[in-house]
C-alpha cells in the first residue's frame, strides 16, 4: 500500500511569532508608502531644504538600517532574538515620536537615523524567529504571509497617508507607527520565544559592515548632488571614489578577519548571490516608481494626497492578495519562475506608464499599470527573501537574514537617489511628464534585469532538505 505522508503540525505559538513579526513588517512598509504622498507637503513646510537635503528624509532611515543590520543579527544571535526584537521596537517607536515632533529638517532627518536603529535591531532578530518557528516545509508559506503583510501595508498605506495628511498634516504619517510598534512590543513580550544560535562568536569584526554602508552611503550622497555639484566634478568623483575605498576594505577585512561579522563564503550559495542580485534589480524597479510618482500626481495633475492615495491602492491590494498564494505555489515549483514572471509584470507596467501617462489627468492611467506593479510586488517582495534563505543552515540564519536585508535597505537607497536623480525638480506640467518618464525607462530596465536573473540562471525547484553547514 502506498505511504501516506502524515499531515504537517503547526503549534499555536508559531502563528503567533508569525503574527507579531508580520506585523513589524506591516509597520515599516506602512510606513514607506505613507512618506510617498507626505512628500510634497513636507516640501512646502521646508522651502528652504534643498531637494538633495529632503532625499535624505527617506534615503538616512535606509542607510541607517543598512549600517547597523548585521551587528544587529549577530547581537540577536548571540544575546536573544527576542530581546534585541523588543529593544529595537523601543527605539524605533523614540525615533518615530522624535520625526513626528521634529521643528526643521536637519532635526527630522537625525529622527530618521535614531528611527534606523530600531528597525535595524528588530528586522534580522524577527526573520530569525520566525524561520525556526515553522517546519521547513512550511516556511514558504509563512514567507508568504509574512510578505502579505507587507504588501497589505502599501496597498493601505496610500489612502491612510492620504487621509493623515488632509486631516492631520504629515506629522501624523510618522506618528502612526506609535501605537502599532506599542502593540507589537506589549504582544511580542508575552507571545515570542526567546532563541540564540550556537556556535555565535563573542567577539567580531564590528567595523566592516557599517563601512561597506557608509561606502554605498558615499556613493548614494554622490549621485544625489551630481545635479548641484556636477556628474564629473571634483566633489562628485572623490565622494564616489571614497565610496568604492570604503566597499574595498570591508570585503578586505571580511576575507582576512578571524571573526568576519559576515561570512562571504554565503555567496557560494548560488542561490543567495542571484536571489541578492535580483532583489537590487528589483528594489530599484519597484521603489524609484513609487517614491516620486505620488509627487507627480500631486504636483503635474493637481490632485489631492486623498485622490492619489486612493488611485493607487489597486495594485498594492493585489500584491496583498496574491504573496500568500504564491508562497504555498513556491513550496512546489521554487521561487524562480515567481520571481521571473514578477520582472515580466513590473516591466509590462511600466510599459503602460510610457503609453498612458502624459499631461492629461487619468485615473486609468494609474490603476492599469498599478494592477501589474501590484502583480509585480506581490511576486518579489517575499519571494526574493524565501530565494536569498532556500539553502541558508539554521546557524546562519541571523547572519544571512541581516546580510540580505543590508542589500534590500540600501538598494532602496540607491533607487530613491537614482529617482532624484533622474526626476529632479522640473518646472511645469510637460517638463514633470518628460521627467516622470525618464523615469519609467529607468525602473523598465531594472525589471528587465530581475526577469533575466530569475529566468535564466536562478536554480530551479526546491531543496529537498534543509542545509546544515556552510
Amino acid at each position: 500500500m502506498p505511504v501516506v505522508a502524515e499531515p504537517v503540525v503547526i503549534a499555536r505559538s508559531s502563528w503567533l511569532t508569525l503574527l507579531v513579526t508580520s506585523l513589524v513588517g506591516f509597520m515599516v512598509s506602512l510606513e514607506i508608502t505613507i512618506i510617498a504622498l507626505a512628500f510634497p507637503e513636507i516640501r512646502d513646510q521646508f522651502p528652504e531644504a534643498s531637494e538633495s537635503t529632503l532625499s535624505w528624509i527617506i534615503t538616512a532611515y535606509n542607510i541607517g538600517v543598512a549600517s547597523l543590520l548585521l551587528v544587529a543579527g549577530w547581537a540577536a544571535d548571540r544575546y536573544g532574538r527576542k530581546k534585541i526584537f523588543l529593544i529595537g521596537l523601543s527605539v524605533f517607536i523614540l525615533g518615530s515620536l522624535a520625526s513626528g515632533l521634529a521643528p526643521n529638517e536637519n532635526l527630522l532627518v537625525a529622527a530618521r537615523v535614531l528611527q534606523s536603529v530600531g528597525g535595524a535591531l528588530q528586522y534580522p532578530a524577527g526573520l530569525a524567529l520566525l524561520l525556526p518557528a515553522f517546519p521547513f516545509a512550511k516556511r514558504q508559506m509563512a514567507i508568504g504571509i509574512w510578505g502579505a503583510m507587507g504588501g497589505l501595508a502599501a496597498a493601505l498605506g496610500p489612502p491612510i497617508g492620504g487621509l493623515l495628511v488632509g486631516l492631520f498634516g504629515w506629522r501624523a504619517v510618522f506618528l502612526i507607527n506609535v501605537p502599532i510598534a506599542l502593540f507589537a512590543l506589549i504582544a511580542g513580550r508575552a507571545w515570542l520565544t526567546e532563541s540564540t544560535a550556537e556556535g555565535v562568536p563573542s567577539r567580531v569584526d564590528l567595523i566592516s559592515i557599517p563601512l561597506a554602508s557608509l561606502g554605498v552611503g558615499a556613493i548614494v550622497l554622490a549621485i544625489v548632488q551630481a545635479g548641484d555639484w556636477g556628474l564629473i566634478s571634483i566633489n562628485t568623483s572623490l565622494v564616489a571614489i571614497l565610496g568604492l575605498v570604503m566597499i574595498l576594505v570591508f570585503v578586505l577585512r571580511s576575507r582576512t578577519h578571524e571573526a568576519p561579522l559576515f561570512d562571504l563564503g554565503l555567496f557560494e550559495l548560488r542561490s543567495f548571490t542571484l536571489a541578492n542580485l535580483g532583489t537590487v534589480a528589483f528594489v530599484i524597479g519597484f521603489f524609484a516608481f513609487f517614491v516620486p510618482f505620488p509627487t507627480f500626481l500631486q504636483e503635474a495633475w493637481g490632485w489631492s494626497p486623498m485622490k492619489a492615495g486612493l488611485t493607487l491602492v489597486p495594485g498594492p491590494f493585489l500584491a496583498a492578495v496574491l504573496s500568500p498564494v504564491l508562497g504555498r505555489l513556491a513550496d512546489r515549483i521554487g521561487n524562480g519562475p515567481i520571481l521571473a514572471v514578477g520582472g515580466l509584470a513590473g516591466m509590462t507596467s511600466m510599459g503602460l506608464s510610457l503609453l498612458l501617462v502624459g499631461e492629461s489627468p487619468s485615473i486609468l492611467a494609474v490603476i492599469i499599470p498599478g494592477l501589474f506593479l501590484g502583480i509585480a510586488a506581490g511576486c518579489s517582495f517575499a519571494m526574493s527573501v524565501g530565494a536569498a534563505m532556500r539553502d541558508i543552515p539554521f546557524n546562519r540564519f541571523g547572519m544571512a537574514g541581516a546580510g540580505r536585508t543590508t542589500v534590500f535597505q540600501l538598494s532602496i537607497a540607491l533607487a530613491i537617489a537614482l529617482a532624484v536623480a533622474v526626476v529632479g525638480r522640473p518646472d511645469g506640467v510637460t517638463a514633470r511628464v518628460s521627467a516622470i518618464q525618464k523615469d519609467f525607462w529607468l525602473c523598465l530596465g531594472f525589471f528587465a534585469v530581475q526577469a533575466l536573473i530569475f529566468g535564466l540562471f536562478f536554480p530551479r525547484g526546491n531543496p529537498k532538505h534543509q542545509a546544515r553547514s556552510v
